[in-house]
């Protein structure tokens, strides 16, 4: 009878503790849960990218057909792969972004074209129009003010 109680003890005392653990999430099965108290408790803000948030989203959505390379939302530098346009398969662009401030300004932008053609001896470098990286970039200051007054 003794081992009885005593075993009735022990589950009852590792229930106790199981529970207790239970409620604290150290037995969650999501480790970040067991934060979330301390994530709240700190009211940690998130962090912010570097530049004009409504250029930043601005290129990316002007872009987003083409692949990307290198994204970079602290310094503001949007840098694509080669992209050919399929009813153009012999020219293919590369297109570089670069936001410069944090104000929503037409000299914030810097959109940089680049062209290459195939020939004979695979892809050469070849000049751009100047007024296609004018276009990108009234495209994309464009669809800026049209997110900030959609904000707003």
């Amino acid at each position: 009878m003794r081992s009885h109680l005593t075993k009735f003890a022990v589950l009852g005392l590792t229930t106790v503790l199981l529970a207790g653990c239970a409620n604290n999430g150290l037995l969650s099965k999501n480790p970040f849960k067991r934060n979330k108290v301390e994530a709240t408790q700190r009211n940690m803000p998130a962090p912010k990218i570097g530049v004009n948030s409504y250029l930043w989203r601005a290129s990316l959505e002007t872009l987003n057909f083409m692949p990307m390379s290198d994204i970079d939302p602290f310094g503001g530098v949007i840098l694509t792969e080669w992209y050919s346009n399929p009813e153009a398969p012999q020219e293919r662009l590369k297109v570089n972004v670069y936001i410069l401030d944090t104000q929503l300004r037409a000299d914030a932008l810097k959109v940089g074209v680049f062209k290459q053609v195939q020939g004979a001896n695979g892809w050469q470098d070849a000049p751009v129009d100047a007024d296609t990286g004018r276009t990108i970039e009234n495209a994309i200051l464009t669809r800026a003010r049209e997110l900030y007054i959609a904000s707003n």
